[in-house]
Order: structure tokens, then C-alpha cells, then sequence
């Protein structure tokens, strides 16, 4: 076990970072707040620590659990998420907030069912490409994939929780590409995936006020626009270098869930430019180590379940940072392993066990299959178009 952790001492050194960084920076943008609300400042703080203890467990029993076993537990995996989606909506168990149904909670203890599913359903997907990568050049191969994720994905949705939703679809997308999929069942799926998008902003009225509040968040500053507007004044306050840790004045109440969906804000406000730049470098290094796991994986099941866990990271921190941004129309996800949320920091660490164990059997000759298996040749690309 210590020569995995020796072996991967960068990953683990830089996911610790990040953890301790949304740590501070959780304390920063929720001191005072939390102080008004539960009178005492470091309430966020104690939360993201019993998610940290949790997750270091999950973590270390993750990194030492045989990551082939998975392949007989696929099933029961797809199983518990489902269920789990599914008991947000049960009165007594499922908790709403703010109009959403996100949460379990048993004895003072909260779940979100959602951030178990995405790596539920990355398992689950890796596990079937290993077995039946051949048959992913059909397009009847690729149901399964789909079917799951497309339940997995209405159920989030049905929260509702249109970030993660999409969150999942890209991963699904990603995943379906590195089996193999050829170009012309891939534009199958992505143009009814893209034609549904404004189906599921209009028929939402919330979405569409989103939309129109990403459009010009001044047309509406006290109402949809306020939160936008809010981050875009922290981001400008920041300049360069930042106004310096804990001097943030945007967590006085002006930014809403400035310690969770946007912390990114406060990291720019309080660090500037040359921060965010430097938390980005992270997120890209750790990117950077989980496809060269990937890559260099002894075998098909630990490439994709390597690449879906880093397909993961990647995309939901470029959302994240969109959203603050105002790249993307405002929608909540947390930014990885920095947000306030104790399942988002378990079940993220639990990935890192995940990646830690399949890098015990990095072999580099597999680099060639996976590259070849990602290959469209010219034949395939003209069927396409």
C-alpha cells in the first residue's frame, strides 16, 4: 500500500491540497453567515471535516478493494444508485431545499444521491465496456450504456438537478467515445441530445428564467440576475492578486452559496487572477495524472474506469467554473473537492482510491489498444457525414 501511495505521491499531495484549500476558503465565505444562521462560524467547516474523515475511509478501502470485483458487483451497484435517486422523493427520507428534492436523511445524516449515481454509473459503464468493447461498433452494443444512463439521467432530472444531469450526460458521451463508438451512432445520440436542451429549459419556467438571467443579469439584479451578478462583482474585485485571504466582502450575504456552488468566486475575489490560475494548474495536473492512469492500465476495465473517474473531475470543475463565471447559464454543482457538500468530498476521495488502486498494475504496452480503440478511421468519418 505504500508503494502505491509513494508511486502516486503527486496525485494524492495535490487532491490533499485542494481539499485543504476548499477548506480555508470554506471558512473564509461561510464564517459569518454560519455565524448569523447556526451561531458558529465554523459550522461548514465541521461539516467538510466529517466528510473529509469519511472520505479518507472510503478512500483507503477503496484503494486496496480489487477494482475487478466490480465486475460481478455492476448490477447491484446500478441497483443502490437507482435506489438512492429514488428515495429523495420519499416523504420522511427525502429532503427538499429550495424547491429540490437532492437529499437523504437518515438520524442527522444527509446524503445526495445524486454524486453516489455519477460514479455509480461510471463503474457500471466501464465494467460493461470491458466485456463488450467488440460490440461497440454496433449500435445495439451501446444500449445498455444508454439505457442506464438515460434512467440515471431522467431521475436526477426529475429532482430536479438539470446540472448534474448534464453533468452525467457528457460523461456518458466521453465514455461512449473511448469504447469505441463510431461517428455516425455518436451523432445519433448528441443531435436529439442537443434539440432536448431547449425542450428542458421552456418547459421549466425557472430555466428559462435562468436563461434569460445569464442573457442579461441586469434586466433582473434583485431577482434571477442577483446571484451572476454578485459572483461577476467578486471575480472583478479580485484583479491581479486578489484582496487578500478572509478580506472578501462578497460573503457578507451578497453571494449565495458562496462556500458550496460558488466558492470559485471567492477563491477569485480573495486570490484574484494569479489564484485562480494557480487552482486551475492543479485541477489540470490531477486531470493530467488520472488519463495517464488511464493510459497505462494493465487492463480494459481499469483504462475506462480510470478515464470515466477523470472524465468526471474535468468536466464538472469546467462547469463549475463556467457557471461562476458567467460562461454558462447559472445552474449549482460543486466544485470538486473544495465545495462545502461531505458526500461530493467522500464520494470524490473514493474515486481517488479507485484510481490509486488501478494504477498497481501500470503496464505502458496497453497505451497502443486504447489509442487504437479510440481511432475513427476515414471510411468510418465519411459514413457520418
Amino acid at each position: 500500500m505504500l508503494k502505491v501511495f509513494k508511486k502516486n505521491w503527486l496525485l494524492i499531495t495535490l487532491v490533499f491540497l485542494l481539499i485543504v484549500l476548499g477548506m480555508v476558503f470554506i471558512y473564509s465565505a461561510s464564517s459569518y453567515s454560519a455565524s448569523i444562521r447556526y451561531d458558529d462560524s465554523m459550522y461548514f467547516v465541521k461539516k467538510q471535516l466529517i466528510g473529509f474523515v469519511m472520505g479518507l475511509a472510503v478512500m483507503i478501502f477503496c484503494a486496496n478493494f480489487d477494482y475487478h470485483k466490480f465486475q460481478k458487483l455492476k448490477w447491484i451497484i446500478v441497483g443502490v444508485s437507482l435506489v438512492l435517486l429514488l428515495l429523495v422523493f420519499v416523504p420522511g427520507l427525502g429532503k427538499s431545499n429550495y424547491g429540490a428534492n437532492r437529499w437523504i436523511t437518515i438520524g442527522g445524516f444527509s446524503l445526495q444521491s445524486s454524486e453516489v449515481a455519477k460514479f455509480g454509473f461510471v463503474i457500471f459503464t466501464a465494467c460493461y465496456l470491458s466485456k463488450n468493447y467488440k460490440k461497440m461498433k454496433t449500435f445495439w452494443g451501446t444500449i445498455p450504456i444508454m439505457a442506464v444512463g438515460g434512467i440515471t439521467c431522467l431521475l436526477i432530472l426529475l429532482e430536479p438537478n438539470l446540472s448534474v444531469t448534464l453533468c452525467l450526460g457528457m460523461v456518458m458521451l466521453v465514455m461512449l467515445i473511448i469504447g469505441g463508438m463510431r461517428a455516425k451512432h455518436f451523432l445519433i445520440i448528441l443531435i436529439p441530445a442537443i434539440c432536448l436542451v431547449p425542450v428542458l429549459i421552456i418547459i421549466e419556467p425557472y430555466r428559462l428564467q435562468r436563461l434569460l438571467a445569464f442573457i442579461d443579469p441586469w434586466a433582473s439584479p434583485k431577482e434571477e440576475g442577483f446571484q451572476l451578478i454578485q459572483s461577476l462583482y467578486a471575480i472583478g474585485s479580485g484583479g491581479l492578486f486578489g484582496v487578500g485571504l478572509f478580506n472578501s466582502r462578497q460573503k457578507y450575504l451578497f453571494l449565495p452559496f458562496s462556500e458550496s456552488d460558488f466558492i470559485f468566486s471567492i477563491i477569485a475575489e480573495e486570490f484574484g487572477f494569479v489564484g485562480c490560475i494557480f487552482v486551475l494548474a492543479i485541477y489540470a495536473t490531477i486531470i493530467w495524472l488520472g488519463i495517464k492512469i488511464a493510459l497505462r492500465a494493465s487492463d480494459r476495465l481499469g483504462c475506462y474506469m480510470a478515464a470515466g473517474i477523470t472524465s468526471v473531475v474535468a468536466i464538472q470543475m469546467l462547469i463549475n467554473v463556467a457557471v461562476v463565471t458567467g460562461s454558462i447559464p447559472p445552474t449549482g454543482i460543486p466544485l470538486p473537492f473544495m465545495s462545502a457538500g461531505g458526500t461530493s468530498l467522500m464520494v470524490f476521495m473514493g474515486a481517488v482510491g479507485i484510481l490509486l488502486n488501478i494504477s498497481k498494475g501500470d503496464d505502458q504496452n496497453f497505451k497502443f489498444n486504447v489509442f487504437k480503440n479510440l481511432k475513427l478511421n476515414k471510411k468510418e468519418l465519411k459514413g457520418a457525414n
